[in-house]
């Protein structure tokens, strides 16, 4: 049951800040750039779609909005506060659909929202943080007017089409990065600020598959569900939307499963090098332990020593030490440690 709107007072001014475009059709094609406040009887007459866009309205805007089109408050509510979690309400003959949009800036995925309110004749958008412009969504469906003409639900496709495909740009850009890093694991141990890279890329990954998941769910009911606003012939639309989302669910966990391999490799290849160092150390001491040990011997302070009365001894002594660190050294070589 609906909750009746707020009034609004018809000396109050309906504010233009935040209203991108909005315009009425027929037939698929613009026949009049209108206000919000004559949304309604334009609406109202035979065969017009209204179309409005907004941009972060403002609460005055959105009650403006609601005002004409009869919507439900508690949607209202959540189209003001943008922290909701993508899903799909039916308030009536009315549909209040949530998506999530996603854009790469500086290195990182930032979030935003767009609310969609559907219902016969008109179609309200509200964009919320970062997204692009709807305008060319506005534009391609008004350069074919066959399509438009079939309606609000063709354009409640064409907008979550055109969320669903903006998702590619950014998983493009990090499956450059990913590609870049994996290269550099083979050659050398990662570096700590890759490290954390790796880190903030498979978060960000994350935040994006939890992000986009629901929209199955909302493109399921679309297709499948009785919805008096959504014609049996815009369904299979909405199926090929369901399909983009998960091809797109796919690559992020294929590039979370790469992202974790590069760091498992990074390590075994950091043990690796790690582990050759130990071993050349310990080649090395082994060599030196000989010499070492011979010299020690022959410095200690030990009265009958016979070979001491060698007249050859330092040469028979020295020579014996190198031969013994040259077999060491030949040993280690041929095992791989030096």
């Amino acid at each position: 049951m609906n909750v009746p709107s707020r009034p609004t007072s018809a000396a109050q001014p309906v504010p233009t800040e935040g209203v991108v475009a909005a315009g009425a059709y027929v037939d698929g094609r613009r026949v009049a750039n209108i206000a919000i406040s004559e949304a309604s009887s334009w609406r109202a007459k035979p065969g017009h779609v209204v179309w409005i866009g907004l941009h972060e309205p403002d609460m005055a805007l959105l009650a403006a909005v609601q005002k004409q089109f009869d919507l439900h408050e508690l949607a209202i509510e959540d189209a003001n506060h943008a922290h909701q979690r993508p899903k799909i309400e039916q308030y009536g003959e009315a549909l209040f659909i949530v998506a999530r949009t996603a854009q790469l800036i500086e290195g990182r995925i930032a979030f935003g929202e767009t609310h969609i309110f559907v219902g016969e004749g008109y179609l309200v958008s509200v964009r919320h943080g970062p997204s692009t412009s709807y305008t060319p969504v506005r534009e391609r469906c008004e350069s074919c007017p066959r399509a438009l003409a079939r309606g609000e639900d063709y354009i409640l496709y064409a907008i979550l089409d055109f969320i669903v495909d903006n998702y590619s740009p950014v998983l493009e850009s990090i499956h450059d990065e990913v590609e870049g890093i994996e290269d550099d694991v083979l050659s050398k141990p990662i570096t700590k600020a890759q490290i954390e890279r790796l880190y903030m890329l498979r978060r960000d990954l994350l935040r994006l598959r939890n992000a986009i998941g629901p929209l199955v769910e909302v493109c399921r009911r679309l297709e499948h569900d009785e919805l008096s606003m959504v014609r049996q012939a815009m369904q299979p639309l909405f199926r090929d939307v369901t399909d983009h989302v998960r091809n797109i669910q796919e690559r992020i966990d294929s590039m979370r499963e790469v992202l974790a391999f590069a760091f498992e490799a990074s390590l075994l290849v950091g043990q690796a090098q790690e582990t050759a160092v130990s071993k050349k150390l310990a080649s090395w001491l082994a060599i030196l332990a000989v010499p070492t040990a011979v010299a020690g011997i022959y410095g200690m302070n030990f009265k009958y020593i016979p070979e001491l009365q060698w007249e050859y001894s330092y040469f028979v002594v020295m020579g014996l030490m190198a031969l013994a660190c040259a077999g060491l050294y030949w040993r280690f070589r041929r095992v791989g440690w030096l």
